[in-house]
């Protein structure tokens, strides 16, 4: 299982054999059950968590509707991991759950302090890694801001098409910011074109 995660590290930096060994050192495996949480809100985020398979949800309870609103789905090589919290080590605003059994590796905050400190090539990863997730995040936004729901949902289907397959339509809906209602009734238009 270490070995899908040096290699997801290997397509953006080059490790030796002993950087790989000493890698593997520092992280654990965890699985969690279908239905688990791997954080609740108001917990401090105490691992970094790269997704071997399975799939999960981060999510917050919107205290206006008391409705779930998804944040991300983390899936295969994906990370599940609520930065702020586990970097300034403080209690999480929102809760991540497996949506499906999950198989994860993981690492303590400061195991993952002292792994940059002994490889710090990794530094040059986790930015990049950061970089892509806070550009995805950016076009989001915009994404929410510019299009209607028909075409933020074909938008979702091109650039997640394994996620789109494995999450129940109203998860999706909810990503999306509508109904289950009205996503079912855009599906049979979609189709229907």
């Amino acid at each position: 299982m270490i070995e899908q995660l040096t290699n997801t590290i290997s397509k953006y930096i080059k490790l030796s054999s002993e950087e790989e060994n000493l890698i593997k050192t520092f992280w654990t495996e965890k699985t969690l059950q279908k239905g688990h949480y791997l954080l609740r809100n108001g917990e401090t985020c105490r691992t970094d968590n790269f997704v071997v398979n399975g799939t999960l949800k981060a999510f917050y309870i919107n205290p206006e509707t008391g409705r779930e609103e998804i944040l991300y789905f983390a899936s295969e090589n994906w990370w599940a991991t609520d930065i702020e919290s586990f970097q300034k080590q403080k209690p999480s605003i929102y809760n991540i759950q497996a949506i499906e059994n999950t198989t994860l590796l993981q690492i303590r905050y400061d195991s993952f302090q002292e792994m940059l400190m002994q490889i710090p090539k990794l530094e040059r990863f986790f930015r990049i890694i950061l970089e892509n997730y806070l550009g995805s995040l950016q076009r989001r936004i915009i994404l929410n801001s510019t299009l209607d729901a028909e075409q933020r949902y074909l938008d979702f289907l091109e650039n997640y098409p394994e996620i789109s397959k494995k999450v129940p339509n109203y998860l999706i809906a909810s990503y999306l910011g509508i109904s289950a209602e009205f996503l079912s009734r855009m599906r049979k238009k979609i189709k229907a074109s």
